[in-house]
């Protein structure tokens, strides 16, 4: 086959070269594949010469526009460290109610204070502060120390069993492990505080147990837990009637307490986080639980 042959099955024109009787055929690149690869490569030549590119010894082309990403960082660095200083401000000097009454504070609180417990609370507590096994819910559960925000402010700062030299003390007397009870009293004592927070309902088969766990609790829990079990803010001691358990509210899981005793540890955070951190922090735990419990009134 000849150059300018067209080959009959194709249509395309032969190149005149034929390897063991097949014949090469002439197939140019398409038009906008050429189209294309000119008009990026104009367009890098282009912006190697407006934008920073080539690198040489000490140092690389900055374009003819001038721009400077490490200055662009620097300046936006240095503004955004310009604004929080100002809000920084406000929140370190205004109290509690004032930094609550404003909208605008309290948007930067939301923030900030999502970020702050996601980065050293959400490990214990749980990313939206429901807790797990050994660590309270604090959105919707009592707190163990009391709610208001200068309290939990006080908890974050010197922590539960801290390395604060004025952490908050903390401790569940290991009942059964120290013979202070034995094993069936603890059964029945266990038996009455199920019974408290509806866990188990008085029938004639537990009513003796629920008596006898009744008298148990009266003589060896009321000075943590109250005469009424729920809790006392000024040892941290867990209300006993709602269906809000710390280390789970099996019977198996409530005698391992009674018999072992427990001791929860919250890190001192003052030691770690700065005052406005913390007062931010506690901020937002009040914003989660009142919106929780907003929630909750209006059965959601």
């Amino acid at each position: 086959m000849s150059v300018g042959e067209r080959d009959p099955i194709s249509g395309h024109m032969t190149t005149g070269h034929e390897w063991n009787g097949i014949k090469e055929l002439h197939t140019p690149v398409p038009k906008p594949v050429w189209f294309f690869l000119i008009a990026f490569t104009l367009f890098g030549v282009i912006w190697t010469l407006f934008m920073p590119s080539w690198p040489y010894g000490t140092g690389y082309f900055k374009g003819w526009l001038g721009i400077d990403q490490k200055q662009t960082v620097a300046r936006q660095l240095e503004e955004g460290r310009a604004d929080r200083a100002a809000w920084t401000a406000r929140i370190e000097k205004e109290d509690f109610a004032a930094i609550k009454a404003d909208s605008d504070l309290m948007g930067v609180v939301r923030e900030t204070g999502h970020t702050l417990f996601g980065d050293n609370c959400a490990a214990c507590h749980g990313t939206g502060g429901e807790g797990n096994l050994g660590y309270p819910n604090i959105v919707a559960a009592p707190m163990l120390w009391g709610d208001t925000p200068e309290i939990i402010a006080e908890t974050i700062t010197v922590g539960i069993n801290g390395a604060d030299p004025n952490t908050r003390v903390s401790q569940m007397l290991a009942f059964g492990r120290n013979q202070m009870l034995d094993r069936p009293a603890i059964q029945q004592v266990i038996t009455y505080v199920r019974s408290l927070s509806g866990l188990e309902q008085r029938t004639e088969a537990n009513a003796a147990a629920i008596d006898a766990g009744k008298e148990i609790f009266a003589a060896n829990c009321v000075s943590c837990h109250g005469d009424d079990a729920k809790g006392k803010t000024d040892v941290g001691a867990p209300n006993l009637t709602d269906h809000f358990w710390i280390h789970g509210s099996s019977r198996d899981a409530i005698y391992q307490t009674v018999f072992n005793g427990r001791q929860g540890h919250m890190p001192s955070w003052g030691l770690r986080l700065s005052p406005v951190a913390i007062k931010i922090l506690a901020l937002y735990l009040t914003d989660l639980r009142e919106q929780q419990h907003a929630a909750v009134g209006n059965g959601t």
